[in-house]
């Protein structure tokens, strides 16, 4: 459970949230005993894990090391961990800076050195047990509320400077920006990696979200048109919506923009532009 009901829009509830996540994540913890076994476990054993190959062995701790590092889909990857734990992050030609992805970058920064385990830190530990929790916390309001959990993942890890490939690279802020640039991302996502690039490139200026308020706001964006247009289960539109048809603005992007959907009768979207 949330804090909120699920029957009250995303927006307040988001505003509500994001002002102290920290505490929203304190007070779910208190309603997930499954979770809170799993960390219970992870903290046991933490400090006799002294090798990748013993950690990767270890479901649970695994479990909890991706789960806070928002990596838990590859969980199953072993080949992509022990590059992850074995190459130096900083070399070009490493897996973590090839894939461009921040959340594997952290990931191989943090565990790629083990002449030191890294649980040898009661903080560190600290770190991914929070961390862990943050993100269960979001992936919780995400199934009670469509789009809740992304817009917050997406205002505690979009950082002014970010490249455009960094965030390609990370599915969840990629959704955002998709959906706010006026893209179906399920159509988007059949396009290929270029095409990607090049129509994102047109829509999105990432010098723009140069600090926190700006960030929020744009997770608000991204709220907003879930509300208007929710999400699809299944969508018949074709290809031409991705590029807008003929004598149509700019897509949903124009409610934030102008174009010829106004946004004067609409306050939630008049405060967010």
């Amino acid at each position: 459970m949330s804090l909120f009901s699920s029957a009250m829009p995303a927006v307040p509830q988001y505003l509500s949230i994001i002002k102290n996540e920290s505490i929203a994540v304190q007070h779910w913890q208190k309603t997930s005993p499954l979770s809170e076994n799993i960390v219970s476990s992870f903290k046991d054993v933490a400090g006799s894990i002294l090798t990748p190959e013993q950690l990767l062995h270890n479901y649970k701790a695994l479990s909890v090391v991706l789960g806070a590092y928002g990596m838990s889909s590859v969980q199953g990857e072993t080949a992509v961990l022990k590059q992850l734990m074995s190459q130096n992050p900083s070399s070009s030609n490493s897996l973590a800076a090839r894939s461009g992805n921040p959340s594997w970058q952290l990931f191989a920064k943090d565990f790629s050195s083990w002449s030191v385990s890294p649980f040898s830190s009661k903080d560190f530990i600290s770190k991914i047990v929070n961390n862990y929790w943050m993100n269960a916390y979001e992936k919780n309001v995400q199934h009670q509320t469509s789009g809740l959990g992304d817009a917050l993942y997406f205002s505690r890890i979009m950082k002014p400077g970010m490249k455009l490939e960094n965030v390609m690279a990370d599915p969840k802020l990629l959704k955002v920006v998709e959906r706010v640039s006026g893209f179906d991302p399920t159509q988007f996502g059949t396009l290929g990696y270029n095409e990607q690039v090049r129509l994102l490139s047109q829509k999105l200026d990432l010098s723009k979200l140069n600090n926190s308020e700006k960030i929020q706001r744009y997770a608000q964006q991204y709220l907003a048109l879930l509300q208007i247009h929710p999400e699809k289960v299944k969508s018949n539109d074709t290809i031409l919506t991705l590029y807008g048809e003929s004598g149509d603005s700019d897509g949903i992007l124009s409610l934030f923009t102008g174009g010829n959907h106004s946004t004067e009768n609409n306050p939630l979207l008049s405060a967010l532009v």
